[in-house]
């Protein structure tokens, strides 16, 4: 039931961190997978050619999920290659840009939804013209802990992950019946380069607050990912999946 083979997956930010897990997961299951990237291209590179090693085929694209031509041009990209576009979408690409809202600019604001939320609309929009015509689709989208709980000096990221939920609702409700699911995972604290800069003592208190009591990996979030990007999640949608150690029930 996990098997993905002949299906193909789009992962943006998936040069690294939580984005290359989930584009290795859904390789190891059999899909060919476009990896996105906006400036690491040998990040990207490396990761499509651990795809290609696992006899799967990749393709590598650059760009930025915040502006429409760049989007446009990368599902036009991939359908050249292929010869179709997304089977399976994985909306993960977003960047923080952190401060307390007194001292926040609406630039640094609007930055951050623009590529963590309207980077998701625009990417989705474009793949569920293609999920339409074969009447089958997944869309994952990546949102937070964060956007449930909020987060101080996060008020852009803690807006643009709750507002990923929003839209994960509404795509489902509109698509349902064209055969697309549309689902989410929120991570909770997840071991990456951004939580490696921590000082221990804040690592520490952070792992304090999780029931689990570590960190989650990004293969934790990929598991996730795979689950609602399979068959075994067929009759799932509009449903938001907490991997987080049971941070937010405490």
């Amino acid at each position: 039931m996990l098997n993905l083979s002949d299906k193909l997956a789009i992962v943006t930010g998936g040069s690294r961190g939580i984005g290359a897990a989930i584009a290795l997961k859904l390789a190891h299951a059999g899909a060919d997978v476009v990896v996105n990237y906006t400036a690491s291209s040998s990040k990207a590179e490396e990761v499509a050619s651990t795809v290609r090693n696992l006899g799967r085929r990749a393709f590598v694209v650059q760009c930025d999920v915040s502006d429409e031509s760049s989007v446009s041009r990368m599902f036009d990209a991939v359908a050249e290659e292929f010869g179709k576009s997304a089977d399976i979408l994985v909306n993960n690409a977003g960047i923080t840009k952190d401060m307390l809202v007194n001292r926040m600019s609406l630039e640094d604001y609007k930055a951050v939804l623009d590529v963590n939320l309207a980077g998701a609309f625009l990417c989705s929009k474009y793949a569920i013209k293609t999920m339409m015509r074969a009447r089958s689709g997944s869309i994952v989208n990546i949102s937070s802990v964060v956007g449930f709980t909020g987060n101080a000096g996060q008020a852009n990221y803690c807006s643009a992950k709750a507002g990923i939920i929003g839209l994960t609702k509404s795509l489902a409700h509109e698509y349902a019946k064209r055969g697309i699911r549309v689902n989410a995972v929120a991570p909770g604290f997840i071991a990456s380069d951004m939580t490696n800069d921590l000082s221990d003592t804040i690592k520490d208190k952070l792992v304090s607050q999780i029931p689990l009591g570590s960190m989650g990996s990004p293969d934790d979030i990929a598991n996730a990912v795979l689950f609602l990007a399979s068959p075994l999640s067929s009759y799932v949608t509009g449903e938001t999946v907490h991997v987080n150690g049971g941070l937010l029930m405490s």
